[in-house]
């Protein structure tokens, strides 16, 4: 009994001391004491600095993967009889990241165009280009000698296709999605987190002469509006806040009152909110398909991989699946799915995300199904003299819209801006709701050596330096014009005039040699209607970005803060 008593008194003061030792490295909650001044952090009677010191790892968005980030060879295709020379191999680093598991379906992209008709209505003269900006385009699925129309009429909206990846979006509208979806998880994460009321906007007439809460305009959570004027958000709607986090900075919570907002607006200090969902990079993309980590061995990579899978063919070579087809591709002329039975692969079109194994980083679909977009701006080159860390081409650096008073600004129903498409559709720039932001100016780079301009998009490639026959001096549309200049695509330009028609003006210049612009956008990945071809992760192509195709859909990804390695790291030998 003595022994077990002594035990007892041994493990109480382990834990006490474990406990102490806690708090005294800022461990713990509450008052923990800084290493570099002594003072408390987190405690009203010092000051107030606020820092959370409990944070351990960012958790995983929905429906994302995590990608641990590594060196690899970009660009090293296995074949290339098509002779391109656009994907001259050059190693690369990519940080780690998190990316889709599989590609957006029509039920998440339904969801998006439900939540923009019920806060902006069409009905309303501000908002009716809003909805219709984001809508794919479902005649894509129409062809002169093709009986199609089931395609047109059914694949976006009927229930058969909602596990389907979403085709006929432009890159822009790609683009948007990803705020949307940054923008509904965040609001659902202070929902849950009990900082927000589950239903949110502004008091209407109700059905019955009585009120409603309804989310409409502007009146809706925008995450970048939160973080720099939260009172803004919900349309200044004081009343959708539930309660705030704990407040350090006065010995009293502030909106003491009764039924007033108590505490504290979250922060990017608390990391609750998530980062920005977006598309990925060139480089992440083709990283995360071509998952050489399933090829690692301790520290090296054994063999090399032609497709997200190993081996040299397309088809399964386990016992219990040999055979099967491990992407769904255009096999042949005439040839979409292959002899119907046990051969075929499923699909003569696309098909239901997850139809097909994962890659060793557990992402479906990244070969077949559909071609995805990327972030990229298209340039024959990847210039890892320029940059070898997390390459990315499309740069153009801006920061938010501040008035006189030195005020954010924020988009409203009577400011907001359209841009005009090739097409004549009018796509806003932003949302309601969301704040205005302006590139940076001269002021802004002065002195700077790691950028001097907003735009960087022709960086060491098409500007000045690189052009073929020396440049002329002057503004960029000279250049352009004149026709040296290293990427002198057709100027196409579309506008409305006053009266809201369209008007086309087509460059009928005979000095054109390219079809690379600003706006093309780089796509990845074999789809439906390519060969096998294609289906190589390294394997790149382009397309106009405000242009949609009934092969092309996408995938959202995520930057991991913090440390690149996952708490559950696998060991080295596994």
């Amino acid at each position: 009994m003595k022994l077990l008593n002594r035990l007892k008194l041994r493990n109480i003061a382990l834990l006490t001391l474990t406990v102490s030792m806690l708090f005294a490295c800022g461990g713990g909650g509450g008052s923990n004491q800084s290493s570099t001044t002594g003072w408390n952090i987190n405690d009203s009677e010092n000051g107030g600095f606020y820092a959370n010191t409990d944070y351990y790892e960012q958790e995983t968005g929905p429906g994302l993967v995590y990608v641990e980030g590594g060196a690899f060879t970009m660009g090293r295709v296995q074949d290339d009889f098509m002779h391109d020379w656009n994907n001259t191999p050059t190693k690369q680093h990519v940080r780690s990241f998190f990316i889709d598991e599989t590609e957006v379906t029509n039920i998440s992209y339904k969801e998006y165009l439900y939540w923009l008709k019920r806060v902006f209505p069409t009905t309303e003269e501000n908002y009716k280009y809003i909805y219709s900006s984001a809508l794919p385009d479902t005649l894509v699925w129409r062809n002169r000698l093709g009986a199609n129309e089931v395609y047109v009429d059914n694949y976006l909206r009927h229930p058969a296709y909602n596990q389907y990846p979403v085709v006929g979006v432009n890159w822009i509208q790609a683009s948007k999605f990803c705020v949307w979806r940054t923008d509904r998880v965040n609001e659902r994460i202070l929902i849950d987190k009990g900082i927000l009321n589950q239903n949110n906007g502004v008091a209407d007439a109700g059905e019955n002469g009585g009120t409603e809460t309804i989310t409409k305009g502007e009146n809706y959570f925008s995450t970048n509006t939160y973080l720099e004027n939260p009172e803004k958000v919900f349309g200044g709607n004081q009343g959708a806040y539930k309660e705030g986090l704990p407040d350090f900075s006065s010995k009293t919570d502030k909106g003491d009152t009764e039924g007033s907002f108590v505490g504290r607006h979250a922060n990017r200090e608390d990391g609750l909110l998530m980062p920005k969902y977006r598309l990925p990079s060139e480089s992440e993309w083709e990283y995360a398909a071509l998952a050489l980590v399933g090829n690692r061995e301790y520290n090296s990579i054994k063999g090399r991989k032609k497709f997200p899978w190993n081996g040299k063919s397309a088809k399964s070579d386990r016992r219990r699946t040999k055979g099967d087809l491990l992407a769904n591709f255009k096999m042949g002329r005439g040839d979409y799915q292959g002899i119907a039975g046990w051969s075929s692969d499923g699909a003569d079109i696309t098909n239901q995300v997850k139809s097909y194994p994962p890659n060793d980083f557990g992402i479906y679909d990244m070969a077949g199904n559909v071609a995805e977009w990327v972030a990229d701006v298209y340039r024959p080159m990847i210039d890892d003299d320029a940059n070898d860390f997390s390459y990315f081409r499309g740069n153009v650096f801006d920061k938010k819209e501040l008035d006189e008073n030195g005020e954010t600004i924020l988009v409203t129903s009577d400011n907001i801006a359209y841009d005009t498409l090739s097409d004549g559709a009018l796509v806003p720039r932003r949302l309601p709701g969301e704040i205005s932001r302006v590139t940076v100016n001269s002021n802004d780079t002065y002195m700077r050596n790691n950028y001097d301009q907003a735009d960087n998009i022709n960086y060491e490639d098409g500007d000045f330096k690189s052009s073929i026959q020396g440049g002329v001096e002057g503004s960029k549309e000279k250049k352009e014009k004149s026709g040296r200049y290293m990427y002198n695509a057709p100027l196409n330009n579309t506008k409305l005039d006053e009266k809201g028609n369209l008007i086309k003006q087509y460059d009928k210049s005979d000095k054109r040699t390219s079809l690379i612009n600003d706006k093309v956008r780089v796509y990845k990945g074999g789809s439906w209607a390519d060969r096998v071809y294609w289906l190589d992760p390294a394997q790149r192509r382009f397309l106009q970005q405000d242009v949609a195709t009934n092969f092309i859909g996408f995938r959202c990804a995520m930057d991991k803060v913090g440390h690149k390695i996952n708490a559950n790291k696998t060991p080295y030998h596994k």
